[in-house]
């Protein structure tokens, strides 16, 4: 028997039986907190594949703000127009001009029930792209995907 061992063996008190050695708290913290690294991580990854919304059952063109309201504005005008047509791509999408949390919006689609996406360019840019990838057959996950790769810092 080793001295180690005997060592052992006289502070346990019993004869025969090996007393482990513990983990240092060091270690077994430094696990703890890489596992929970890795779980953050993945966590945060599956957040960013799904911030888009799912769109709603009753999402249609009654929600868009009439386009002729904007006449003074060509291009305002234009867009929304194309959002009246895509109603259902737009409460798709994540609206990068992070109004959700600003003003309660649930989608793209909610920028366009008033002026907002009136004065806010990125709204009228998403919805631009929404509606010239619906109308060259692109679907919603090809949509949010380019507009991701566009906005996404």
């Amino acid at each position: 028997m080793s001295r180690a061992a005997r060592r052992r063996e006289s502070r346990s008190g019993q004869a025969g039986r090996v007393v482990r050695s513990r983990t240092p708290l060091w270690i077994m913290g430094g696990s703890v907190g890489a596992t929970l690294l890795v779980l953050a991580v993945l966590l945060q990854r599956g957040a960013e594949r799904s911030h888009h919304p799912t769109p709603r059952v009753d999402a249609h063109s009654s929600h868009v703000m009439s386009a002729g309201r904007y006449e003074q504005s060509p291009h305002v005008e234009e867009t929304y127009a194309m959002a009246a047509k895509v109603p259902a791509a737009l409460d798709g999408l994540y609206c990068y001009c992070f109004c959700g949390s600003t003003f309660g919006h649930y989608s793209l689609l909610d920028c366009f029930k008033n002026d907002h996406a009136a004065t806010c360019g990125v709204c009228l840019d998403e919805a631009v792209l929404a509606f010239e990838m619906t109308q060259r057959g692109g679907s919603l996950d090809d949509i949010r995907h380019e507009v991701d790769r566009r906005y996404r810092t």
